[in-house]
């Protein structure tokens, strides 16, 4: 709400939450309840509806177009977006035009084998699925005969409800036969690690951004997204090249977007990962320290079926990153950092945002979203003029921020390949 409320003309929008976050992340998805409920709370709503926005994945983004129809508001079409959040009938798009990608193939969870042509390692995963629920890397037989298994047993969990959504268009006969509750295999992907932000309007693809996004060393964790991207400038040219034929391809229009990608410097290899038919709102601050406007206000604008035309380096600071403070061992939080004490960091280090993710009196490994063997402390967002000044300010405010635990475990950081 923070960067909501600091888009351009902001002063003349009044956001209003359609549905809550457990009904649409947690548990069971009640898909055709959703959409009812949401009809009902539209149709009682007595003002003006300017737009229907959201930057949730599944059930989110495929509601958003449902929706829109409905009322006559502008929005991407919902077979565009379902091609995108279809992992596999993504990819099959994605190979008509680009070569970055990964070999894939469909795993049969009833009688589960490696697809031919195939090679360890591998990912897992639904065909549909958020946050890397029911994500394995596998790296043998065992590996892959443990992950179909568990896959087997809770994959229906967002597969069916993506299936009441698949039903509501006109399917390939290759995608209907794999439906909404099927596993993918892809061959692992390494590297640096990078993403796109874009916006289609009017049948016109702006990307508007790319961004970095760093581990911890030795992990699969984040450390920080970092924006704009520190790579090789024809390597980001490349990107932006690719972001706009697959978003071409896969047929999106008036939608905002995210595309995860993999990248070599040394070799100039990249390969694409994952197409969003979202933006992130995870970089909402970084835009906005460096550019002077939040993402958020793409999604408004082509909501509201208006160009966004964003500004470019209109912002206080040359980069900007969002943090992830972390501890990898589980704990009892017995303090966080006091308002005042963060207060008194913004007043001391300029371009600072803190939102603080653990819970006093509650143990890390009871917060949910985690990885499975580190814990988010804090989001920090920073803005500076160069790398170094980036991480001088980090270290600032660590340094600065008063947690304690009790009942600690040793904090250990698994090496990765």
């Amino acid at each position: 709400m923070r960067t909501l409320n600091d888009v351009p003309d902001a002063v003349q929008y009044h956001f209003h939450g359609l549905l809550s976050i457990e009904e649409v992340q947690h548990g069971e998805i009640p898909i055709a309840d959703l959409i009812r409920k949401a009809e009902k709370a539209l149709d009682d709503f007595d003002g003006e509806i300017g737009a229907i926005v959201g930057y949730w994945d599944f059930p989110v983004s495929t509601l958003v177009p449902i929706l829109c129809k409905r009322y006559g508001l502008p929005s991407a079409d919902l077979e565009a977006i379902v091609k995108c959040e279809h992992k596999y009938w993504s990819r099959l798009e994605q190979e008509k035009v680009i070569e970055e990608h990964p070999r894939f193939g469909i795993v049969d969870l009833e009688n589960p084998r490696v697809p031919a042509g195939m090679n360890y390692p591998m990912w897992l995963k639904p065909v549909k699925s958020f946050s890397s629920e029911l994500a394995f890397k596998v790296k043998d037989d065992a590996d892959f005969e443990y992950a179909t298994r568990e896959m087997a047993e809770g994959i229906d969990r967002i597969g069916k409800p993506f299936e009441y959504i698949m039903e509501q268009i006109d399917l390939p006969p290759e995608i209907a036969e794999v439906g909404g509750a099927a596993c993918l295999a892809e061959e692992a992907m390494s590297g640096q690690q990078a993403a796109s932000e874009g916006y289609v309007y009017d049948g016109e693809v702006v990307v508007y951004g790319v961004l970095d996004s760093l581990n911890y060393p030795g992990t699969s964790s984040f450390l920080r997204h970092q924006y704009p991207s520190q790579l090789p400038t024809p390597m980001v040219r490349r990107i932006r090249e690719i972001s706009e034929k697959v978003v071409k391809q896969l047929g999106m229009n008036n939608c905002t977007f995210s595309i995860e990608f993999f990248c070599k410097p040394d070799s100039g290899e990249i390969g694409l990962l994952e197409v969003n038919p979202r933006h992130s709102q995870s970089h909402a601050e970084l835009f906005e320290f460096v550019d002077g406007v939040p993402n958020h206000y793409c999604m408004l604008s082509v909501g509201r079926g208006q160009d966004p035309n964003l500004p470019h380096r209109k912002g206080p600071y040359e980069l900007a990153a969002k943090w992830y403070h972390r501890r990898f061992g589980d704990a009892l939080v017995t303090r966080l950092p006091t308002e005042e004490e963060i207060e008194a960091l913004r007043d001391e280090i300029p371009g600072l945002h803190i939102d603080l993710q653990a819970n006093e009196g509650e143990r890390l490994s009871s917060l949910p979203g985690q990885d499975s063997y580190s814990y988010e402390l804090a989001h920090i967002y920073l803005g500076a003029d160069d790398e170094k000044e980036l991480e001088q300010k980090y270290d600032r405010v660590i340094e600065r921020l008063r947690f304690e635990f009790a009942d600690e475990e040793e904090e250990k950081r698994p090496a990765v390949e």
